[in-house]
């Protein structure tokens, strides 16, 4: 149950948070922002990766699906503009909801699911979807998109990845010979948005002791789970 719980209510804590506090600190964010991207950096290397190369008898598979995930997650950013580690652009006022966002941002976190098949994995789902909930929300507001949308697509975003988990728990015999390379599809999709999360933690590049001690923090925090 927890491993269905956590990604959901951390996206729904974000919004709450986002919504009733609205935190001005972009510090703040752009840490929290470091911390996830590390730590579930490390869940991906530390637990998944051994889980599709363990047993394999082609190991080019799992690497061309890796690779295969970390295209698929570049293609999803040209229509989402990088929500998934925290970019969002432009303030305009919006109408209606923007869809290209919507759908990349929900498949995105239905393949997240489908590599939650543990409580660690999920804490590191979780710790990553709480700051892009929180950005995503404030941006929505700051677009003026209106509440009862912004409600729609938080919910159905935060609903996505238990999804994915259900299916993924649920569907094993389904899935059959395509678990191993959809797992590895996964971990490429996770290695391009903690990487990206990581790189970009620091503006211009520039050594910052604070988003460094975050980066450590994760990292330590993923390698005692």
């Amino acid at each position: 149950m927890i491993r269905y719980l956590l990604p959901f209510l951390a996206v729904i804590l974000g919004y709450t948070g986002m919504l009733f506090f609205r935190p001005e600190h972009r510090i703040g964010l752009k840490l929290l922002l470091a911390f996830s991207g590390s730590f579930l950096l490390s869940v991906t290397v530390l637990h998944l990766v051994p889980e599709v190369y363990v047993g394999a008898t082609n190991y080019l598979i799992p690497g061309l699906c890796i690779m295969g995930g970390i295209l698929l997650q570049i293609v999803l950013e040209f229509f989402s503009q990088g929500a998934e580690h925290g970019h969002t652009h432009g303030h305009g006022r919006m109408a209606h909801i923007p869809w290209a966002l919507f759908a990349s941002l929900c498949l995105h976190a239905f393949l997240e699911g489908l590599a939650v098949n543990d409580n660690q994995m999920a804490i590191g789902i979780a710790v990553h979807h709480l700051p892009i909930a929180l950005i995503l929300t404030g941006f929505f507001l700051n677009s003026h998109l209106a509440k009862p949308a912004i409600f729609l697509f938080m919910l159905t975003f935060a609903a996505m990845t238990p999804l994915g988990t259900f299916i993924a728990t649920q569907l094993p015999d389904g899935l059959g010979d395509l678990h191993r390379p959809l797992m590895a599809l996964v971990i490429g999709v996770l290695f391009h948005i903690s990487s990206t999360i990581i790189f970009e933690a620091s503006e211009n590049h520039k050594f910052n002791l604070a988003k460094t001690g975050m980066i450590l923090l994760g990292i330590g925090l993923a390698a005692f789970l």
